[in-house]
């Protein structure tokens, strides 16, 4: 199925939210030391932005986050979704995001870069909502909880030293963090189970320790794996097996043991459908950049919330759009989001975290706005797109 570009909404042709122009650029800011988890070894962070003008002079802002394939992503706004926004009604987002997901992206991909890309495009439009409402994007979805918890997650990685990591656990429990998460999945259970065993151990009691493994086990790895460290008292178990594995997961989640969290390399709503049918995720990891969108991000959030799931939003926003989204519709409790502040120098309005604790922002829009200096000091000026609209 496909939509026409003439049976896009123009309702906009005549108002000030009739969409003029679309750029698109790539921002690299360098992470502050070399990190690794069980899949990929990184030094730089990518963020591809879109910026989307309308009549009346207002910018929305759309990005995402990724360590390569940016130039797939930018491809698909620009050759693919660009041409079928331009004159239409900005205001009109659900109109946009159906005839986006129904285009011929559809054809090649219901996830990755097709729904990466789409999504940039619908965070830019709930932006231009939210200023045009003259309010917090967090206060324009309900405006439930004006301060969130936070766990960190960015002190944990593989290629760190017991010590090492034992160190930046310690120091992020000294900054007021309650909560944090370390990683797995290296090439010994063993010594992963003893790399966990050893900060626990180094942490007081009443701080909560997280273990992601990236994908990296296989069933019978994470069923090993489940009992000890269920005992040493972990709070959950992220991403133990393949991503697309339901029945493995369930099996998982079933035993009791362990909650289970997974979503970051989850991209549709039918699929976290398939997901909390079949039991198989306990903490529901749905991120704003890897859905297609604000909009699709609600429907997993409200079908998760219903099922007695906990939303805890995987961070690929460095936590911008997210602290919104879970301050607008979040739980009565667990109203957390994951810290990650990789490129947080990026924004005009960076998220504000103070001994664990992030309170949101009252500017209008999303909290997505791009800092000039930020822009002119990390764009990657090769290759760059021509805007629609010029």
């Amino acid at each position: 199925m496909t939509t026409e570009l003439q049976e896009v909404p123009h309702a906009g042709r005549t108002t000030g939210s009739r969409i003029e122009r679309i750029e698109t650029y790539v921002l690299r800011p360098p992470l502050r030391r070399p990190l690794s988890d069980s899949i990929y070894d990184r030094t730089h962070w990518v963020v591809p932005v879109v910026e989307i003008t309308t009549a009346d002079g207002l910018v929305g802002t759309g990005y995402s986050g990724l360590w390569t394939g940016e130039d797939l992503v930018v491809r698909a706004i620009v050759e693919y979704l660009a041409p079928r926004l331009r004159g239409a009604d900005a205001a009109l987002i659900g109109a946009i995001w159906q005839d986006a997901y129904w285009s011929p992206l559809h054809w090649v991909g219901r996830a990755g870069v097709a729904h990466m890309a789409q999504a940039m495009v619908d965070i830019a439009l709930w932006d231009l909502a939210a200023q045009r409402a003259g309010m917090p994007l967090w206060q324009l979805l309900g405006g439930r909880h004006p301060v969130l918890e936070t766990y960190n997650t960015d002190g944990g990685w593989l290629n760190f030293t017991v010590d090492e990591l034992i160190d930046d656990m310690q120091g992020m429990v000294e900054a007021g963090w309650t909560k944090v998460k370390m990683k797995v999945g290296g090439p010994s259970l063993r010594t992963d189970l003893a790399r966990v065993a050893a900060v626990r151990e180094a942490l007081p009691a009443d701080v909560e320790l997280m273990v992601d493994v990236n994908q990296r086990w296989d069933r019978v790895t994470a069923l090993r794996a489940l009992r000890p460290l269920a005992d040493l008292g972990i709070g959950w178990l992220e991403e133990p097996l393949h991503p697309d594995d339901v029945l493995g997961h369930a099996r998982l989640a079933q035993t009791g043991a362990l909650p289970i969290a997974l979503g970051e390399s989850v991209y549709s709503a039918e699929s976290f459908a398939t997901f909390l049918d079949a039991g198989a995720v306990d903490v529901v990891q749905v991120d704003v950049t890897r859905v297609a969108g604000i909009t699709e991000w609600l429907r997993v959030a409200h079908a998760a919330q219903e099922a007695s799931r906990w939303v805890v939003p995987h961070a690929g926003d460095m936590m911008q759009v997210h602290q919104h989204l879970i301050g607008g519709v979040g739980a009565g409790r667990e109203a957390m989001v994951e810290y990650l502040p990789w490129g947080l120098e990026l924004f005009a309005e960076p998220v504000h975290v103070d001994r664990g604790r992030l309170r949101l922002p009252l500017t209008p829009g999303a909290s997505t706005r791009i800092s000039a200096e930020a822009r002119e000091r990390f764009e990657d000026r090769e290759n760059r797109p021509t805007p629609h609209g010029d």
